[in-house]
């Protein structure tokens, strides 16, 4: 899952429970308050709702939120077995009554009795539990229909790899697909062939094999003490490459409280994330995405369906170009344009090549031959790139982010931290886009999505969506 579906997911969790908890403190106090000869209301009037005590219930809000928190429920579930977070969800609300007990007797909340904090917590526990095991079977329906996957490349041949690719493969639910092992001969390795798994690559082969495959997680399980050098190796190639790293805590014998993620029911294990950590920003950049997206759509149809009309009357050919993009950690993906060129100037490009502008693997040309009167004044307006906007809603691109690449110039990069650029969604404009476009040399632009990547905000978004408008209007370095 990126981390933006992630971080909605997550926050979506707590805005759940925060409504629960209202809403079981709501049904505790009704239950509590029922009279034998009949149900009413009238001791509601009564209660006095002062700004005390909003503020006081406010802070038990905040306090549960946090003690949820602490008690993790809202870290990854995607490999906790059902009973265990069943469990987590009986420790937090359990914790969380016994709080609002404490709190009663602190703060003289007559209110607050024990049949009260019984049907509170009963309550919460139920509709908790109810709403993470719909969820759950929401996502199974969803990775099973090839949604929400992950790719999982494991390095290591010996037993422990093996156990946990067995309990990967047999948890179907969480989205797991195991690309293949990596390893060099050993004494081991009839016995590895013999359990029917895949050996896509040796240690040599690593780097070839990143490059030319979807992987977003690496998970190591290599005797550390022999293998050092190779796991070093490893991590740092897939720094590179932007791919998150999974490695076992039981290699270094870790068991300190900030160092333990539980995966698996037993097996602890650590994963390292690329990208940003920041969470409320990466939710807010997909929110914006998806509506300022949907709004240009509706505000731009008209000229949508004028420039569709006048692509397919002043040449032959579809109005759209489709090609296959290299998106978010290498996932291919179709693009979509108006078409500005001839309709077969894809199979007339390799002739083109001593006439190419662009260093590195990129391919430009100031006056293209192939470009339509039409194609020409779409480019310089960026008009053209409208329909990526379908691109950006179906979730393969975002409105920022590093230009999307073609598998022909993809495969032509011949430095993997230059990859790095493949760990975020691609999008519509850029710093390349805000600086020059193609007037800028291939190695800067590289350097231009590294800086993004580590330096990105949601601020760091808006800045560049922005200094987009008068970039266009300039058409500095558009061909």
């Amino acid at each position: 899952m990126n981390p933006s579906r992630r971080q909605f997911l997550k926050h979506s969790a707590k805005i759940f429970d925060v409504c629960v908890l209202v809403g079981s403190f709501v049904f505790a106090s009704i239950i509590a308050h029922s009279l034998p000869e009949g149900f009413n209301l009238t001791w509601l009037t009564a209660l006095r709702i002062s700004l005390g005590n909003c503020l006081l219930f406010a802070v038990l809000l905040v306090t549960w939120h946090n003690l949820f928190v602490l008690c993790g429920l809202y870290v990854s579930k995607r490999m906790t077995g059902r009973r265990t977070e069943i469990f987590e969800v009986f420790k937090a609300t359990l914790l969380a009554s016994v709080l609002l007990l404490f709190a009663a007797r602190v703060f003289h909340i007559r209110i607050v009795t024990l049949p009260f904090a019984l049907v509170f917590w009963v309550s919460t526990v139920c509709v908790m539990v109810l709403g993470r095991l719909a969820a759950r079977s929401l996502l199974l329906a969803l990775r099973r229909r090839g949604r929400n996957g992950r790719f999982m490349l494991i390095v290591g041949t010996n037993e422990r790899a093996i156990d946990f690719a067995r309990r990967i493969t047999g948890r179907p639910e969480l989205g797991y697909q195991i690309v293949g092992f990596v390893d060099d001969d050993w004494a081991g390795t009839q016995s590895f062939e013999a359990t029917g798994h895949i050996r896509c690559c040796d240690f040599a082969g690593l780097a070839d094999f990143l490059r030319h495959n979807v992987v977003d997680e690496a998970a190591i399980y290599l005797p550390l003490r022999s293998y050092y050098e190779h796991a070093s190796q490893l991590v740092s190639l897939c720094e590179r490459h932007g791919i998150g790293i999974r490695f076992d805590l039981q290699v270094f014998n870790l068991r300190g409280p900030n160092a333990r993620a539980r995966d698996l029911e037993e097996n602890f294990q650590v994963i390292t994330v690329p990208g940003s950590g920041k969470i409320v920003p990466a939710l807010a950049k997909r929110v914006m995405d998806c509506v300022f997206s949907l709004l240009l759509l509706i505000f731009l149809a008209p000229l949508l369906v004028v420039v569709s009309v006048l692509v397919k009357l002043m040449s032959p050919g579809p109005v759209l170009f489709r090609q296959t993009r290299v998106g978010l950690n290498k996932r291919q993906f179709n693009i979509y344009k108006f078409r500005t060129m001839i309709a077969n100037a894809e199979q007339v490009q390799d002739q083109l090549l001593s006439m190419n502008e662009m260093s590195g693997p990129a391919f430009k040309i100031q006056n293209d031959p192939r470009i339509t009167p039409l194609g020409r004044f779409l480019r310089k307006t960026s008009i053209d790139e409208l329909p990526q906007l379908f691109n950006v809603l179906t979730g393969d691109m975002s409105l920022v982010g590093p230009r999307a690449m073609s598998l022909r110039d993809y495969k032509l990069f011949d430095q993997d931290w230059q990859r790095r650029r493949f760990s975020v969604k691609p999008g519509i404009t850029c710093l390349w886009q805000v600086n020059g476009r193609n007037s800028i040399p291939f190695e800067q632009w590289m350097q231009l999505d590294m800086q993004y990547i580590d330096k990105w905000s949601l601020w760091l978004d808006l800045k560049i969506l922005i200094q987009t408008v008068p970039a266009v209007l300039r058409g500095t370095g558009a061909a």
